[in-house]
């Protein structure tokens, strides 16, 4: 066992050598060099930086900031752009490549990496002008007639992870897929080319590129304000935070070119910081993250409360709850039916989409109005290709929070847009009277409370999700909450997603495609009787939790 332990270590220790003499980065060798310099107590360590190098999954790809193949870093980065545009190349896209990036660590750096790279492989790199929000990159594809982007961002990830997007530009994505996330076989494509590059000591780095001017992001401004109706009610107040991300400059801009108050920011969150000092994981989604705008938004007597996420494609919503004395974050479910039945009451007719984990209730809307509807696998790189192209896609979201009010401006999620368009259907709201928590009570009344949750679960060891997969598709349940599951499926190979359904409720599981994290999404569906829809919401949320314990029992976590 010794014997083994020593080949174990004297291998890593070999192929960190080898990672040392390729590295670029001056920092990140000496941090390796270090902890080369405590084995063999860091062994545990080496491993998990040399486990395997970072694939491209969900978003392209993520991961910590660390040295080694199995994070980013400088040489990770440096890779994956010859790898890019070796592929663009090969399948004859012209066009530059259009870098935008956070204002995470390192996200600059390597965003001017691959304009280096690119710029030496003979093509064009143009560089957004500072740190600004995905969707303005995402935007950037189409206005400029790239072939294709890359947005260096980990979106609301920890903050020591950092990320590596893909958007291929109309050349190669087609009309659906014009300034959206890569999809098969782009992602394989792209990962055979990386895998090939040699030596980075050989890849030819050119010029850093041209660097944009402020004119494109106010073009994005100008588009964005255009998403809502110029002549509706204006009378909103608004607080709003990036969570210590890129949104403030963009959302203030577009708030007032649309006609908005500028909403309040929340002052210390307002300046984008990639430490995120004052929440302990900078995703509106986590317990405690959006403390600071509640306070605000009591302070400044606000309508609604905003948050993005740090690269501003996601959007919360939060709404006064005079039941509970306080503020409550809606759903993205509640969120994305808001949004769908506002658009459709604007006459707005189109397919409508979202994704097998999002509610029901989308599509029932969509049944009773006659509008085309669709659902897809998880992520806006499918949703924005929904359909069969016989209707043009005009509202897309996923319960994460993320929406497209607007696919023709940003082929991918949103969270400038969709605030205005929330924005736009609180005012009018409120014009009458009434309040977001209003309408849903309305649409619950006409199609039936959609209750929805999440039964999720952070892990260390990915083999614990494994584990969970195969226990729940070894011994599926046959019933829940004592009713008859009457349809399993299961997407694999397509997809690591198990779906349950009885008359009344349903189950989605998969492991989440850019965290640690096994999800349970869960849907019960409630009647309203004589119109009383705070007990059918009553009994639909006892339902719910009922539901989560059965879950987690059949996952064993």
């Amino acid at each position: 066992m010794a014997a083994d332990l020593t080949d174990t270590i004297d291998d890593l220790r070999e192929r960190a050598r080898r990672w040392l003499d390729d590295d670029p980065d001056p920092a990140s060798r000496e941090e390796l060099q270090a902890v080369l310099d405590r084995l063999p107590e860091s062994g545990p360590e080496l491993a998990d930086r040399f486990a395997g190098p970072l694939t491209f999954g969900t978003a392209g790809l993520r991961g910590p900031l660390r040295a080694g193949p199995n994070g980013m870093n400088l040489a990770v980065v440096t890779q994956a752009a010859a790898g890019l545009v070796t592929w663009l190349a090969a399948e004859g896209a012209t066009g530059p490549l259009v870098i935008g990036y956070d204002a995470r660590r390192g996200s600059k750096e390597f965003a001017e990496r691959t304009a280096e790279v690119a710029t030496g492989a003979g093509r064009a790199a143009m560089l957004l002008p500072r740190p600004l929000p995905t969707p303005v990159l995402a935007y950037a594809v189409r206005h400029l007639d790239a072939a294709a982007g890359v947005m260096v961002t980990a979106s609301h990830n920890p903050p020591e992870d950092n990320g590596y997007k893909v958007y291929l530009g109309a050349r190669l994505g087609g009309e659906t897929g014009a300034g959206a996330q890569i999809v098969p076989p782009a992602d394989r494509g792209i990962e055979a080319a990386i895998r090939a590059v040699g030596p980075l000591a050989e890849v030819p780095l050119g010029p850093p590129g041209e660097v944009l001017g402020d004119d494109l992001a106010v073009a994005y401004v100008k588009q964005a304000a255009e998403v809502v109706d110029p002549n509706g009610p204006r009378g909103l107040r608004v607080a709003y935070t990036p969570l210590h991300g890129v949104g403030a400059a963009v959302l203030t801009a577009a708030f007032s070119r649309a006609g908005f108050g500028v909403p309040g920011v929340v002052p210390d969150q307002a300046e984008p910081d990639g430490t995120f000092p004052t929440v302990s994981f900078p995703n509106p989604e986590e317990p405690g993250a959006v403390d600071r705008l509640v306070a605000l938004a009591e302070s400044t007597r606000a309508d609604l409360a905003i948050a993005n996420d740090p690269d501003a494609d996601r959007c919360a919503v939060v709404v006064p709850d005079p039941a509970a004395g306080g503020w409550r974050m809606l759903r993205g479910d509640e969120v994305g039916v808001l949004l769908a039945d506002h658009l459709m009451r604007r006459g707005v007719r189109g397919l409508y989409a979202t994704t097998i984990v999002s509610s029901a209730l989308l599509r029932a809307m969509c049944t009773a109005r006659d509008l085309p509807y669709d659902e897809t696998l998880t992520g806006f790189k499918w949703i924005v290709r929904a359909g069969d192209g016989s209707a043009p896609l005009v509202f897309g979201y996923e319960e994460a929070l993320g929406y497209c009010v607007a696919p023709e401006h940003v082929r991918d999620k949103d969270g400038i847009t969709a605030a205005l368009t929330v924005a736009e259907l609180a005012a009018g709201l409120k014009a009458e009277g009434r309040t977001l928590t209003d309408r849903l009570d309305e649409l619950a009344a006409e199609f039936g409370v959609h209750h929805t949750d999440q039964y999720s679960v952070r892990v260390t060891d990915l083999r614990l999700i494994a584990d969970a997969m195969a226990r729940v598709r070894a011994a599926t349940p046959t019933t829940l909450l004592g009713r008859p599951v009457t349809e399993t499926r299961d997407l694999l190979p397509e997809a690591d997603v198990v779906i349950l359904r009885t008359d009344t409720a349903r189950v989605v599981i998969r492991p989440s495609g850019t965290e640690p994290k096994l999800k349970a999404y869960l849907e019960v569906v409630q009647p309203v009787a004589e119109g009383d829809v705070a007990a059918a919401r009553e009994r639909a949320g006892t339902a719910v939790a009922a539901l989560r314990t059965e879950i987690a029992a059949a996952l064993g976590l």
